[in-house]
């Protein structure tokens, strides 16, 4: 077949971003993904993120009890002098919160923790990994014979159901350290306990085998005395029993300096990946970039010499420390080892809260820290950040890791999202985007890029494939724009579009029908669909006139006018009964909703537009069901620039919900710029709690 247009503008494209790359990773980025040792599994080409889960509050339920992991004693409350942590969560998305003896935080609320124990929690921050392009945990798993084993042995049965709710991997990660009996008691509790979890289909295997990760062997550092021969003898027993061995050794394994004893090169060699460790070895761009040179690159040459993937870990800086710099320090870190060829990544850590390395969502201001405890906001250096802002740049890294992003060093994610996009904005533009296969180069990524030439392609002669991208949020989409870069001859592709509010239910939005592309008319199609409420849009093709694969350079996507600006933003609230989370009031589904707690007034719920915006209209709505009854609730809205300093913007009253009329309330205001909009209840007729269904917040 001879050469088509679209072959000449891969093969230009493939040139500019091999110029683009360093002389020193030349030779890796031409090798690809042939340079691994192993095939794409659930740790090679992966992003992993290693998960604690070890945080408990008094009367969580857990075993150990007390303050597990955030006091030094943990018998008493955490407070500024009796506290083992650095940096604050953003506690807006977790159901139940636990007072500590912090002082209030900035804004007058109680300073309250998270339990890992608790089961919300787990699911929570395991939504968060699916989110954000985690694709696997690495559970901690520290000396289970001591007074934290039964704690430990719950959590793994909670990240197994979390991890198979929100469809991710996980693995279990032995720490050794201070683990005296480790060579016998090691192999026992996988034994007896662990390897029980490998028949779940959220284990992460690779090579067809289950992983487990030994963290701790050859430290020079008198937590982890073991000698050489014992260290290799419980690596050959796992791999003996069918394991994938992942070794977190030193920063300087190969050479056997600084951090590394001697004598372990046996040791090191012998597992199937190394995952070397790096928190606390830097906290500056150019260190980092020292270390690729100078540790990195010898390091998967080392690994590549001997048959063994390459895991590096990857940092996103200690923010007690201020090494951050707003996200240039983690995306330096995740640019350098993606440019290296490295296997997969390995994140430090997920939860950390106890070193200020966390990239789980954190307070983004004082308002929400404790006041005057020293403890540094995400906007420390005075650039704001919202708290998702971590796992935010998790993604895009993993994006680019995986070839769907351009390798660039410059950092694509912004620190905080001005809000949600602006009416007629493309909803699809650079969200993250998926695809059944890719043809080389050509990965989903491409179809929501700004090049219009960069395009997405499947396997060729395997119909149908499908492309998908995730808007981050519901919008109710009405209009799809489909594109081929321009110059190409005309072609009609059958497809369909779906919708979908999970990622696992789609339904038909358009087609299936041919799509005519044609150069005259821009080689663009445009597909009006009935308003609908999607999150994930998939465009799934089962056939191509001119080529024997799915092609697409661009799919935009579009809501229809009167967006809601409060759609799918972080909301808080004063409390909520049962499943009823503040959430649910900004997730597009009608039937969801917020509750309060009985019989405590007043009570109120806030949503965060991410930008000051002009607003000039604000719905509230109860599910249309007619099981709702009529009913009054008396409210006010308030409004603030930065989520401390209130004003009133509606006067209390009494607002009259009526399944007559759909069961919704809409207030107009003159127009009013605010970023934080809440609404306060002081009474409802109807039940003894604070309901909404629906708080829409609409532009002037």
């Amino acid at each position: 077949m001879a050469v088509s247009r679209r072959r000449l503008i891969g093969s230009l494209a493939a040139g500019s971003a091999l110029a683009a790359v360093a002389p020193t990773d030349l030779v890796s980025a031409l090798r690809g993904t042939a340079y691994a040792a192993s095939p794409p599994g659930d740790v090679v080409g992966k992003v992993s993120v290693g998960y604690q889960g070890w945080f408990s509050c008094p009367g969580d339920g857990a075993p150990i009890g007390g303050w597990w992991h955030w006091s030094r004693d943990r018998f008493q409350p955490p407070s500024p002098a009796n506290t083992t942590i650095v940096s604050w969560p953003d506690m807006r998305e977790y159901a139940r919160g636990y007072t500590t003896a912090y002082p209030p935080l900035g804004n007058g609320q109680p300073a309250r923790l998270f339990s890992s124990y608790d089961e919300q929690t787990v699911d929570t921050h395991f939504r968060w990994m699916r989110e954000h392009g985690c694709d696997t945990a690495a559970l901690q798993r520290f000396n289970p014979f001591g007074d934290e084993g039964p704690t430990r042995d719950a959590m793994t049965v909670k990240v197994r159901g979390a991890a198979e709710r929100h469809g991710r991997k996980f693995y279990v990660m032995y720490d050794v350290t201070g683990w005296t009996a480790m060579q016998s008691q090691i192999k026992e509790d996988w034994l007896n306990r662990m390897s029980a979890h490998t028949a779940s289909p959220a284990y992460a295997r690779q090579n067809g085998r289950p992983v487990v990760c030994v963290w701790g062997f050859g430290f020079n550092d008198d937590g982890r005395p073991f000698a050489p021969a014992a260290c290799l003898d419980v690596v050959n027993w796992f791999k003996a029993r069918g394991c994938y061995v992942i070794g977190g050794v030193p920063t300087y394994w190969r050479q056997g300096v600084n951090d590394s004893r001697p004598g372990f090169s046996e040791v090191y060699h012998a597992f199937h990946m190394l995952s070397p460790w790096m928190v606390g070895r830097t906290g500056t761009l150019d260190g980092l970039d020292w270390f690729h040179t100078n540790v990195n690159v010898p390091d998967l040459a080392d690994c590549a010499a001997h048959g063994i993937d390459y895991q590096p870990c990857v940092m996103p800086g200690d923010l007690s420390a201020g090494h951050r710099r707003h996200g240039d320090f983690y995306w330096r870190h995740l640019y350098n080892m993606t440019r290296l060829g490295a296997q997969g990544l390995y994140v430090s850590m997920f939860d950390e809260f106890n070193e200020g390395n966390q990239i789980a969502k954190t307070s983004e201001t004082q308002a929400t820290t404790p006041a005057g405890a020293g403890i540094r906001a995400l906007d420390e250096d005075g650039v704001a950040c919202s708290a998702d802002y971590y796992l935010r740049i998790t993604a895009d890294g993993g994006r680019m890791f995986k070839g769907q992003l351009a390798l660039t060093p410059v950092r694509p994610t912004p620190p905080v999202v001005d809000g949600p996009p602006a009416p007629g904005a493309d909803l699809a533009a650079g969200r993250p985007a998926s695809a059944s296969s890719q043809n080389g180069a050509f990965a989903a990524g491409n179809a929501v890029d700004t090049d219009p030439n960069s395009y997405w392609e499947s396997t060729n002669g395997a119909f149908p494939q499908w492309w998908q991208v995730d808007l981050g949020a519901a919008h109710a989409v009405n209009r799809v724009v489909l594109a081929l870069p321009n110059g190409w001859e005309a072609r009609t592709q059958t497809l369909t579009v779906q919708g979908s509010t999970d990622g696992a239910t789609f339904r038909t939005l358009a087609g299936p029908a041919g799509v005519r592309f044609d150069p005259a008319t821009g080689n663009t199609a445009t597909l009006t669909v009935p308003a609908s409420t999607a999150r994930h849009v998939r465009v799934t093709v089962t056939g191509n006139t001119a080529w024997p694969a799915a092609q697409l350079a661009r799919v935009g996507v579009y809501a229809a006018a009167g967006t809601d600006l409060a759609r799918g933003r972080p909301v808080a609230e004063s409390s909520h009964v049962q499943t009823y989370g503040c959430a649910n009031a900004v997730d597009g589904d009608a039937h969801s909703y917020w509750e309060s707690a009985g019989n405590a007034f007043p009570q109120w719920i806030s949503v965060d537009l991410g930008a000051s915006i002009p607003i000039g209209r604000i719905v509230l709505r109860l599910p249309p069901a007619a099981a709702w009854q009529r009913r009054t609730q008396t409210l006010a809205v308030e409004v603030s620039p930065d989520g401390a300093a209130w004003r009133t913007l509606v006067a209390p009253a009494g607002r009259v919900f009526d399944p007559a009329t759909g069961n919704q309330v809409t207030l107009t205001v003159a127009a009013t710029p605010a970023r934080h909009v809440r609404v306060h209840v002081s009474g409802n007729t109807g039940w003894p709690g604070a309901q909404l269904s629906a708080l829409e917040v609409h532009a002037a």
